[in-house]
């Protein structure tokens, strides 16, 4: 199945109040394993994640990306001018087809987006060269959208922006990446059920619960600050 839906959310059981685990983000793939009245049991194709969906209507075809929002968020119009009404907003990797053009826009599905929100499919670039696009979003648990992202939701986003395979959950990520020896650009530190990339040698930028945000902090005094309220060390550099 493919979500042209803005987002999907995924929940842990088929429950009303069942907890948010993880989402869907537009023009994703999906597998239903099993039926239920109000509810499906589903599998993502990106990243093998299983969980539950409310039942919705969903499209069963040959839908090929072409492009991917680069953008935090992007507006997406019914007609090829920005005054147009505003259809939906899609997040950051989320994957279109494009169709054709029209000056500053794009047409993907029966909709506009601008040029500039977008970027070919195959365009890489250094995995956490934009990650601060997301400073200031709020937390939320399971989020991997512009209105709420978790802290291990935040990392796989911009590795699968770059094409590349990275598990959901920070336990599984701290088993996939490769240890390092020190702190530096780039690399990501683990706590157990916490994940933080760093910005520099004494910068990191992280989606913190007690923070309610995801935001920049001095390392060291980070590392201190969650061993002290959390009673939480960090267990690996990767």
């Amino acid at each position: 199945m493919i979500n042209k839906y803005s987002c999907i959310n995924i929940y842990e059981d088929k429950k009303k109040y069942s907890k948010l685990s993880s989402q869907i983000l537009y023009g994703e793939k999906f597998t239903i394993l099993r039926r239920y009245k109000d509810w499906y049991k589903i599998k993502t194709s990106y990243d093998k994640y299983v969980g539950f969906i409310k039942k919705k209507k969903f499209e069963n075809f040959l839908h090929k990306p072409t492009h991917k929002v680069s953008s935090l968020k992007a507006k997406v119009f019914l007609k090829p001018y920005k005054t147009s009404k505003v259809r939906m907003k899609l997040s950051f990797t989320s994957l279109i087809q494009v169709k054709s053009s029209n000056k500053g826009f794009f047409s993907f599905d029966n909709y506009w987006i601008q040029k500039s929100d977008v970027v070919p499919l195959s365009y890489k670039e250094k995995i956490f060269k934009r990650i601060k696009i997301f400073r200031d979003v709020k937390y939320k648990w399971g989020g991997k959208k512009f209105d709420g992202v978790d802290c291990s939701g935040l990392i796989q986003l911009f590795y699968k922006f770059n094409n590349l395979y990275c598990p959901r959950d920070t336990g599984p990520q701290f088993k996939y990446f490769k240890k390092l020896r020190s702190i530096k650009k780039n690399a990501i530190i683990f706590w157990k059920g916490h994940v933080a990339v760093c910005l520099s040698k004494k910068k990191l930028i992280h989606a913190y619960g007690p923070k309610k945000k995801v935001i920049i902090m001095d390392i060291k005094k980070t590392i201190n600050l969650i061993k002290k309220t959390a009673k939480l060390d960090v267990i690996g550099i990767k």
